[in-house]
């Protein structure tokens, strides 16, 4: 069993950064992907990044440049930096893990999901 632990959401201005950790416990997770996604309110689940040994660091295309996925394979942490926050990045922030796939931007794709945390920009 994989445990997935987020933190560092909160409430920021609009234009500001803030940096989400994700952190494993359970099993080896070397081999596996660990993605980060969001769910406004009332909308679906989407990816944001996620980051392996053979992907390297991947992103939605909206938000490359502007968030930032880097991974310790030690300390079994993975953490999004996120600058320039908008209100429209105000969400539920997930991380989650699942065994390596070609298909890492759908959220079927993957088998552990932390419980979340909220993230919201205000103007």
């Amino acid at each position: 069993q994989v445990h997935l632990v987020e933190s560092g959401g909160g409430l920021v201005q609009a234009g500001s950064s803030l940096s989400l950790s994700c952190v494993a416990s359970g099993r080896t997770l070397g081999d596996y992907i660990i993605g980060w996604f969001r769910q406004a309110a009332g909308k679906e689940r989407v990816f944001v990044a996620a980051h392996s040994r053979k992907l390297g660091a991947g992103y939605v295309e909206s938000m490359r440049g502007r968030f930032t996925i880097t991974r310790d394979y030690i300390t079994h942490t993975v953490t999004l930096q996120m600058r320039d926050l908008q209100p429209d990045d105000t969400a539920v922030y997930y991380c989650a893990a699942g065994p390596e796939t070609f298909f890492y931007t759908e959220p079927r794709e993957y088998k552990y999901w932390g419980q979340g945390t909220q993230v919201t920009v205000s103007w």
